[in-house]
């Protein structure tokens, strides 16, 4: 049969880079009614006229069953040249979701070639493990020895639809009848492999051990494993089912499903998409309810949502209350129909005809007169009228308790999230909310400050450098294709491209703008990766250059990313450091008294400290004046851990660190629109925000160098009584050990609004 079938084959291969199975499944329709012999599956082009089918119910298989199904019969001998294994038999939907076009007669497809590198390889080791166990069972002569269950382990993939173009996953098995696959030979090299692997008769057990952790003879064995190495015979069944729906369930629950919000996040585009994906949805919308008021929010998709608010009494009769009351997901067919209230007339204008309602109950906030409890309710949409159906609606129904969590988290993420010095006033909050009282402001009155900051100096020039060294390797490698490609092209464009490369390359040796980054990588995709296949079409040496360029570009970011990931490593690592070395602080800091403690970390670390009666009743003079001073004392180890920075890194970066002092109390509160937790009140206390936000850059009003140096210890203050205070805190520092005993003083240059702050500069020991 396989000799007869070789008459019928075109030779159209998709080849395995690792060595491994090759695929071809083009055939000639019109030869194939010269090679089937009686009993033979029939031809599979629907085009083609057919004569009576031997096998009738072949036609339903092959035409209209959604399940994936295709045989690969496999011939190979040892020493012969690797060649593509024919496809016996495909079905229809095999051929819509890999892509074999029907046209002129025949069948190509190219399977391997549609499908990512990562679900490349792991086909590829499936279909290995059925050639490892039709080895073994020829060298130790034991069938069996690797289990069904890793045989037949399934593996998702995804493929392109070939008539929609949409992504669709796919579940795939690989199987083999009893006795399927037979090796009758095996070359010597892989007879070596088998016995360094096996001295003697492996158990299952092993065999599925191996499998798992690939020790080094094992992973020998397998990439002695090629069709050259054996002879064999028999046929392999490739079968599938399509599983998009429930990966698509499943991506979108794992994005809903955490501790922080998902509103205003990377992750909630990402799950608005899949949402809309799962339910062949063109559009969503979230509506909100609190007291009683009911916000809609549409347009998710654009970075500004459109808002509209209506009050509760005015929703009564709508289908989103029948989605409360009833506890269960809403299919309003067309809403042209039954559109009772404002908001549903909104939505109608909008161009929403079919609604599926799927209503997320919790405790708090209640809607209308209805005896369920809500916060929120996520709608999908569609223009057409009966575009959703019962199956959608028990795909939405198993969403309820993800899309719940989300929603619970983000609109009362200001309840859970809170720093628990604070949070009794907040869970008072929420539980007046609850009973449908009006908000009230959260404010902590007559609260003193303490700020700190350890900035990483010099950040900004050595990510600059990194910038500037991931380019010109790019615009090297990018050289290297456009001079490779110029030795096998005449043409004058190629080489001006290239002239122009090198002045770019010239010019980036000399410093890198701020707009580098972005106009250069611009241009090398718009004037050279676009040409890589004209210049690949015309020499193997470019083509090889573009692959080297390829393989240097990182996939998360899109180009060469070398120098900045290291760049990203140091900063990542030194701002862990200080935040570590920080928050153990915290821990004593915290037994003084109970604070309120804001950490930031960006190009190092900055903490705000509020303090007082309003947060801690106990709260005395003594325990602020013991706060400082341990505050001092953080610093100070937050600046022995950046000693070894240079000893550790290869940098210029260095860590200064500075305390800004202020004798008076301020007022903090809790404002919902702004991204920070409290924000200082009154015309008094904003003055202390401008001087925290240009202090660190501030300069010695004589000498004109920073403040902050590092290795020191800057303290910035305001009056005699601030300093005496803090003089006494540097003397003790000293007694301990941690500072040097000179204090350097001086004045700070005036700030934009702010003069007369003094500071004082005393070097930290190391350990």
């Amino acid at each position: 049969m396989a000799n007869e079938l070789s008459r019928c084959i075109d030779t159209n291969r998709v080849a395995d880079p690792e060595g491994g199975l090759l695929l071809d499944i083009s055939y000639t329709l019109s030869d194939r009614s010269e090679c089937c012999q009686e009993g033979e599956t029939p031809d599979l082009d629907i085009a083609q006229p057919v004569a009576q089918p031997i096998l009738p119910w072949l036609e339903l298989i092959q035409h209209y069953s959604h399940l994936v199904m295709a045989v690969v019969d496999v011939a190979t001998q040892i020493s012969a040249p690797t060649h593509a294994h024919p496809v016996l038999f495909a079905n229809r939907y095999f051929c819509r979701l890999t892509g074999i076009p029907t046209e002129g007669g025949h069948l190509d497809l190219s399977f391997f070639d549609r499908l990512s590198l990562i679900d490349q390889k792991a086909l590829r080791e499936r279909f290995r493990r059925h050639f490892l166990s039709a080895l073994l069972q020829h060298a130790y002569g034991q069938s069996g020895l690797v289990s069904q269950r890793l045989l037949h382990e399934p593996l998702v993939v995804a493929l392109p639809d070939s008539e929609t173009g949409q992504i669709r996953q796919v579940e795939l098995r690989l199987r083999t009848a009893e006795q399927g696959l037979c090796i009758t030979a095996i070359s010597p090299e892989l007879k070596a492999s088998l016995a360094a692997c096996w001295a003697e008769p492996p158990s299952r057990e092993q065999i599925a051990t191996q499998l798992l952790s690939k020790e080094p003879a094992f992973k020998q064995l397998l990439a002695t494993l090629k069709p050259e190495s054996y002879t064999v015979s028999g046929q392999i069944l490739i079968e599938g089912i399509d599983v998009t729906e429930r990966e698509t369930s499943k991506a979108l629950i794992q994005l809903l499903v955490g501790h922080e919000s998902v509103l205003g996040t990377r992750r909630f585009d990402q799950a608005n998409t899949l949402m809309k994906q799962l339910f062949s949805a063109t559009d969503s919308f979230l509506l909100s309810a609190e007291n009683n008021q009911a916000q809609l929010f549409t347009q998710l998709d654009q970075p500004e949502w459109q808002i509209a608010t209506y009050a509760v009494a005015d929703l009564q009769g709508s289908a989103i209350l029948r989605a409360t009351e009833r506890r269960e997901v809403v299919n309003v067919p067309d809403l042209s129909l039954d559109c009772t209230t404002s908001c549903e007339a909104d939505l109608l204008k909008q161009g929403a005809r079919s609604l599926l309602l799927i209503p997320l109950v919790m405790r708090t906030a209640q809607l209308g007169d209805s005896t369920a409890q809500m916060v929120g309710l996520v709608g999908i949409t569609s223009p057409r009228p009966y575009a959703f159906n019962q199956a959608d609606c028990s795909r939405a129904m198993t969403l309820i308790p993800a899309l719940t969590a989300a929603m619970r988290h983000s609109v009362q993420d200001r309840f859970t999230n809170i720093h628990p010095s604070v949070r009794w006033r907040f869970e008072q909050e929420a539980e007046r909310l609850g009973l449908g009282l009006p908000p009230a402001p959260i404010v902590f009155e007559g609260v003193y400050p303490l700020y700190g900051i350890s900035d990483i100096r010099g950040s900004s020039d050595e990510r600059n450098r990194a910038i500037q060294k991931d380019l010109v390797a790019q615009f090297q490698l990018a050289l290297a294709v456009v001079e490779a490609a110029g030795r096998s092209v005449n043409n004058a464009l190629v080489g001006q491209l290239a002239l122009d490369l090198g002045d770019h390359i010239a010019t980036l040796e000399v410093g890198v703008t701020v707009d580098s980054e972005v106009t250069l990588l611009r241009y090398l995709q718009s004037e050279v990766e676009v040409h890589f296949a004209y210049f690949a079409q015309h020499s193997a040496e470019a083509e090889a250059a573009i692959a080297r360029y390829k393989a240097a570009i990182d996939a998360d970011h899109g180009c060469v990313y070398t120098a900045r990931a290291v760049y990203d490593e140091t900063i990542g690592h030194i701002n862990g450091l200080l935040r570590d070395t920080w928050n153990q602080w915290q821990q004593s800091m915290q037994a003084i008294t109970a604070h309120y403690c804001d950490l930031e970390a960006t190009d190092g670390i900055d903490h705000m400290i509020y303090a007082g009666q309003a947060i801690d009743p106990t709260f005395t003079e003594f325990q602020l004046k013991s706060l400082r001073y341990e505050q001092l004392r953080a610093v100070c180890d937050c600046a022995r851990q950046g000693f070894a920075l240079k000893a550790a890194y290869d940098t210029d970066m260095t860590i200064t660190h500075l305390v800004l002092v202020q004798g008076y109390t301020v007022d903090i509160v809790h404002d919902e629109t702004t991204e920070r937790l409290f924000d200082v009140r009154g015309t008094r206390d904003t003055r202390y925000e401008i001087v925290k936000k240009r202090i660190d850059k501030a300069c010695d009003a004589e000498k004109g160098d920073r403040i902050t140096q590092p290795g020191m210890l800057t303290v910035v203050y305001s009056t005699s009584e601030e300093w005496h205070e803090y003089e006494r805190y540097l003397r003790y520092l000293h007694r301990e050990g941690i500072v040097d005993s000179h204090v350097e003083q001086g004045a700070v240059e005036p700030l934009q609004g702010v003069s007369g702050l003094k500071f004082a500069r005393v070097r930290v020991n190391p350990e």
